[in-house]
């Protein structure tokens, strides 16, 4: 179960801390969280301003978590500046990257006065922070993908595995890849990833023709990889679908496949991980002609834009749902009144319209979001399939 695993499973897996890291040097332009509420410039006496904590994982002695708390931060001012005559008074409170300690201030920002709270960020945080406020009442919209943290009062805003296997599965047998062969690491989000593309492939009405793996090591990799290949020409699979991602395997494994007979040409390379970050990654030969999905481009290409001329770099991917959260946030304010804030209010069938495109929560805590379909092309990433625009539309 991912809600077991250590603080080593996070959000966006290993990707947002990749991300993370290879910006850590960057100084971001914030106001400093603190472990009390902090203004956002809307006086707390303004009735019309709807208290909301944002809980983010500074203060752990971590460059990397820091560097978070002031994205994710960063991210949701810009939201609030985007919200016109709805007034957020926003109050920031480091968790610490502790559970403990996310548990001690989702208290406290309810004692504060908060109506909802935005975050934590890891997913044992959000758990701890959830139970905590539980019997105040208090919805918590964490930055998690975990959906195992998701139900009753915590609900996700991470893209999950789930919602990209279900978009790439759908999209690939209505291209006419039935049969498709799934090749995970053995480890355990290789595995929650496996799951997650059987499930999608079997809604989407595909057959799942084989299942290989690698042990999370170079060596292991290409000691599988001629077993791989032989039970996808066996299983006569017409596409492969690969949960690495490019800080993991990928880089390797796609190579590989390749060398040793895979051709793209006639089996579909499908990757769970976006393929187009760091963007270094969409040189190499071996994602060449892969699908992966990624958030709405129309609606995210404008958002990272203002973040860097606001911010002074580019945001970080999981940034985004800290605005996504303040949208939907707003979009519920904006009914008058802060009842909006109830499940039946959060999973409203219509969702909502933020920087990584449409989404709405499901009443078990997760989320649905409208993702495009991408395919790199001579080491340049170009739309296949543009993102749904409503939950009636294509995509769903």
């Amino acid at each position: 179960m991912l809600s077991a695993l250590s603080r080593a499973y996070k959000p966006l897996i290993s990707i947002a801390r990749i991300l993370a890291l290879m910006v850590a040097g960057l100084v971001l332009a914030a106001c400093e969280a603190g472990t009390g509420p902090v203004a956002n410039g809307e006086s707390q006496s303004n009735g019309a301003a709807v208290p909301v904590a944002l809980l983010v994982p500074g203060g752990s002695g971590e460059a990397t978590d820091d560097l978070i708390a002031r994205s994710l931060e960063n991210a949701a001012r810009l939201a609030i500046a985007d919200l016109g005559s709805v007034k957020i008074d926003l109050r920031v409170y480091n968790t610490a990257a502790s559970p403990a300690q996310a548990a001690a201030m989702a208290t406290k920002a309810v004692d504060d006065g908060a109506k909802i709270i935005l975050g934590p960020f890891y997913a044992l945080e959000a758990n701890a922070a959830g139970v905590a406020v539980a019997s105040r009442g208090i919805n918590v919209l964490s930055f998690s993908n975990n959906p195992d943290v998701a139900g009753g009062n915590v609900f996700i805003l991470g893209q999950t595995f789930d919602t990209s296997a279900r978009r790439l599965a759908s999209y690939a047998v209505g291209k006419g890849l039935t049969r498709i062969m799934i090749v995970h690491d053995q480890n355990p989000v290789g595995e929650i990833g496996s799951a997650s593309i059987q499930r999608a492939v079997a809604d989407s009405g595909g057959t799942v023709a084989a299942v290989g793996s690698y042990a999370f090591s170079q060596s292991d990799v290409v000691q599988a990889v001629p077993q791989i290949v032989a039970s996808a020409r066996s299983s006569n699979a017409n596409a492969i679908f690969l949960t690495a991602d490019p800080g993991g395997a990928l880089p390797l494994i796609s190579q590989l496949l390749k060398e040793n007979g895979l051709d793209p040409a006639t089996t579909q390379f499908i990757g769970l991980a976006r393929w187009d970050v760091p963007a270094a990654i969409q040189t190499l030969p071996g994602v060449q002609g892969g699908w992966f999905a990624l958030p709405d481009p129309a609606q995210n290409q404008p958002y990272q834009t203002r973040y860097a001329a606001t911010y002074g770099a580019a945001p970080p991917i999981y940034a985004g749902f800290a605005y996504d959260g303040i949208a939907a946030i707003g979009a519920l304010a904006s009914q008058g009144s802060s009842a909006g804030f109830t499940n039946a209010g959060l999973t409203q069938g219509a969702g909502f319209v933020g920087v990584n495109g449409i989404f709405r929560f499901r009443g078990d805590g997760t989320n649905d979001r409208g993702l495009a379909v991408a395919q790199i092309q001579n080491s340049t990433v170009v739309i296949v399939d543009a993102a749904p625009r409503s939950f009636g539309g294509a995509g769903f």
